[in-house]
């Protein structure tokens, strides 16, 4: 029996034959221009970039390493050579609005043009309006106004003199009040008399009331005309002026008119059309700044001329096709931009439409937006701004301080029409995690690439791979790989897939590997890296991550530790465990133990009791009572008490691997038949006793190995495996060699009969018809030992009736 559950070395290790690769080293392959092993993923890429509706962005699933971003860049690569390139994007000044930036969209690399021409143009105006000013023309035009002005103000004051001097009265200007009004004061005694005073005088009777009420009457009269005047004069200034600014305008609008022409010519656009005829009106109603003049008090402090230039938002004039933005920092302020603040001189935040800035949203507007999806989650209001955005198709840029409870920005420059396809990578359970939580992601969301961490091992796949290395031996400056060295990388990649069927498709570390091989190549100064280069980088790699597991070993091997690896014991048996570090894997070995006793309590799980078991161990060991009660209970009570622990576990124990090897102990323990120590058991078992398939099975098996080494392999030692776990064998070439020269064993069962009988050298026997089993089996001394614990208990139970009696 033991011959025919033995796994032959061939078993064990699915090897390449290197005779079956047509070549002696990568540098006669061709490079792979593909993606390998994805086709699935790859597919969904390319179907949910090629449809343009609204909604069908990507989410891009996988396990990390699998090589999920590259496969992305590589079909954006392809996709983006025939694109149509994206035009830019600038922000203007609105004039009557300044809080509402003017968003004008322009062909590609015209952006960046208008700026520099706007900046050429505000320089030539500079120049050319304080000559303008100078000008004869215009000097003239001004005097022929003023002229007309000058005559009608003479005319007016030359008929008011005489109206006063007719009236006995005269018009007293005083010094240091110029531009004002003129007194109007009677002349008594030839001399102009203030009226107060002269009312003084009639108080003081000096002059007569009579005349003075008289004088008074008429000084109203005048100073009414006097009123009448001075406001036609002031309504006269005004057309004056209006009409000194009709001129400097006509003349400014001319010359700016002849200097834009070649702007509107070249930018045909409506929006700039309107925007030019608002900047010549602010220009002419601020032109003391083309002077060196006061600055306006509704004007900032800063450059005056900085508003007439262009806020170019996004320039794509360098773009060779649809832009491709990998955002690998996606905060608020670089995904969605911002509107800066400053302070002025006289420390008043301030800001304006030239402080608006573009994020990678926008600069990919056109084209694609590659981002992580944990990242944009984790950042304050990054993962809800997309949303909205994608849904209305709209991006609004604003400043966003999420650490602030007010913004001192008002502005709200206009709306930017977005239509960008966002790819998003996801691991698998926060993409499930995101579809039940969040409504709006099937939504926006329409397609998932799914990327697998496997691909099926066959010709064709070994032969792409080997291409592979050679299109990385390329972008790295890599030596050749010659066949034994690819035949070592294959076979690392069937390790790491899990199934000798399969082959792993996480890249980005089978990369590393290669670089690894290329380092110690190196330092034996070949120019072709061989087999044993990259048998040297994955030990290498192991030694590395292998502190932990050399110090548990160093405890196993000093006893600190029990683990018996020769003899037998009633109630107790090697379990298999692994250790999962991160960067690294390893098994070892666990005493499991049962005991059991008279009792109703049934299968204690101690683990559990001592709140160190995981949902999925306790199954696994209520399920081990199922078996009982169904092997050995059809004709009386299971009236037993087992308790099963992991012995020295001080940290919690998850996982079914461990329910068969448990089953054994209690088989061992009820049937007092002791088990083989140099055996170690990994498989988990239903309730019809069947063992069933674990994982971790080539590192669990490499443990028990090495602790067998370190205290002398007998020939006697070794591990039984679930029988549907043979596939998935990919164990080291030590082990192997080890099974081959027969210094070690593996076995693989299908059910707890067989795995029972080599543990203990007997066989589990097979139940009768009458419900019995033959004699000397296994499951006979252990069903006569449960009878015994049935009658036991019913004696007992007797006694205790009798003693309550009596």
């Amino acid at each position: 029996m033991n011959e025919s559950l033995r796994l032959t070395p061939d078993e064990l290790r699915w090897t390449l034959d290197t005779s079956t690769l047509p070549f002696a080293t990568t540098d006669e392959l061709e490079p792979l221009d593909e993606i390998l092993g994805q086709d699935r993923g790859v597919d969904a890429l390319r179907f949910g970039i090629g449809i343009k509706r609204p909604g069908y962005n990507i989410l891009v699933t996988g396990a990390p390493r699998t090589g999920r971003m590259d496969a992305v860049k590589k079909v954006l690569a392809k996709v983006v050579q025939d694109g149509e390139i994206p035009g830019d994007l600038c922000y203007l000044n609105n004039f009557k609005d300044p809080e509402a930036p003017i968003l004008v969209r322009l062909g590609p690399g015209f952006g960046a043009r208008l700026k520099k021409n706007m900046q050429q143009l505000v320089e030539e105006l500079k120049k050319e309006v304080p000559k303008l000013f100078e000008s004869s023309e215009y000097l003239a035009r001004k005097n022929e106004i003023n002229e007309v002005y000058e005559k009608k103000t003479a005319s007016f004051f030359m008929n008011l003199e005489k109206q006063v001097k007719e009236a006995g009265f005269a018009l007293v200007t005083f010094q240091g009040r110029q531009g004002q009004q003129p007194e109007v004061m009677p002349i008594v005694d030839g001399e102009p008399t203030p009226i107060l005073k002269l009312e003084q005088m009639v108080e003081k009777g000096r002059f007569p009331r009579e005349e003075f009420d008289r004088i008074k009457a008429k000084h109203v009269e005048i100073k009414t005309e006097i009123d009448s005047i001075f406001l036609q004069i002031r309504v006269l200034q005004k057309e004056i002026q209006e009409k000194n600014r009709q001129a400097d305008k006509l003349m400014f609008s001319n010359l700016a008119g002849d200097l834009i022409a070649p702007l509107k010519a070249e930018f045909a656009c409506a929006e700039l059309d309107a925007y030019f005829r608002h900047m010549i009106d602010d220009m002419v109603d601020n032109i003391a700044i083309f002077f060196n003049q006061e600055r306006p008090p509704h004007m900032p402090v800063g450059d005056p001329f900085e508003q007439y230039s262009v806020n170019v938002l996004v320039d794509n004039g360098e773009q060779q096709g649809p832009p491709v933005i990998i955002e690998e920092y996606p905060t608020y302020r670089n995904l969605f931009g911002s509107i800066e603040r400053i302070v002025d001189r006289s420390g008043v935040w301030r800001t304006d439409f030239s402080r608006i800035k573009a994020g990678s949203f926008v600069r990919a507007n056109g084209g694609y937006l590659v981002l992580n999806l944990l990242d944009a989650i984790m950042e304050p209001g990054v993962w809800q701004s997309l949303k909205r955005a994608l849904k209305s198709r709209k991006m609004e840029i604003q400043t966003y301080d999420p650490f602030y409870l007010f913004t001192t920005s008002s502005m709200k420059p206009e709306p930017i029409e977005m239509d960008i396809k966002v790819i998003v990578l996801a691991d698998t359970y926060l993409y499930h995690l995101l579809q039940h939580h969040d409504d709006d992601v099937p939504k926006i969301f329409k397609v998932r690439a799914d990327f697998d961490s496997t691909m099926d091992k066959t010709g064709e796949s070994v032969l792409r791979f080997a291409r592979f290395i050679h299109t990385q031996s390329g972008e790295h400056g890599l030596r050749a790989f010659d066949r034994s060295a690819v035949a070592a990388l294959v076979e690392e990649a069937v390790r790491m897939g899990g199934r000798q069927e399969k082959m792993a498709a996480t890249f980005p570390k089978l990369t590393d590997l290669l670089m690894e091989a290329d380092y110690f190549a190196g330092q034996d100064g070949r120019e072709t890296v061989l087999r044993d280069d990259v048998v040297r980088a994955i030990e290498a790699r192991i030694h590395r991550s292998s502190l932990i597991e050399e110090k548990i070993q160093d405890m196993i091997d000093r006893g600190s530790i029990m683990i018996d690896t020769d003899g037998a014991k009633v109630g107790q048996i090697n379990g298999l465990a692994v250790y999962n570090m991160g960067d690294v894997m390893f098994g070892k070995p666990s005493r499991i133990t049962a005991a059991t006793s008279m009792g109703k309590a049934g299968i204690i799980n101690i683990e559990r009791e001592a709140d160190l078991s995981g949902s999925t161990h306790n199954k696994g060991v209520l399920i081990l009572g199922g078996y009982l009660r169904k092997m050995f209970a059809q004709d009386k009570p299971l009236a037993v008490s087992a308790s099963v622990a992991f012995e020295q576990s001080y940290s919690g124990v998850d996982g079914d691997s461990a329910s068969s090897t448990e089953m054994y102990a209690l088989l061992s323990s009820l049937s007092g038949v002791p088990i083989k120590q140099g055996i170690a058991v990994t498989g988990s078992v239903n309730q019809n006793g069947e063992v069933q398939a674990i994982g971790g099975v080539n590192h669990k098996i490499e443990g028990f190995f090495a602790c067998c080494k370190a205290k002398g392999l007998t020939g006697t030692q070794g591990v039984i495996i679930p029988k549907a776990n043979v596939p998935d064998l990919m164990l080291k070439a030590e082990v192997v060699e080890a099974v081959r020269q027969d210094r070690f064993n593996i076995w693989s069962v299908a059910n707890i009969e067989e795995g029972i009988g080599l543990l203990t050298g007997k066989k589990a026997g097979t139940r009768r018809k009458d419900g019995s089993y033959p004699k000397g089996s296994i499951y006979a001394l252990a069903d006569q030992r449960l009878k015994e614990l049935a009658e036991g208990m019913a004696k007992f139970g007797k006694q205790e009736d009798k003693q309550e009696q009596a």
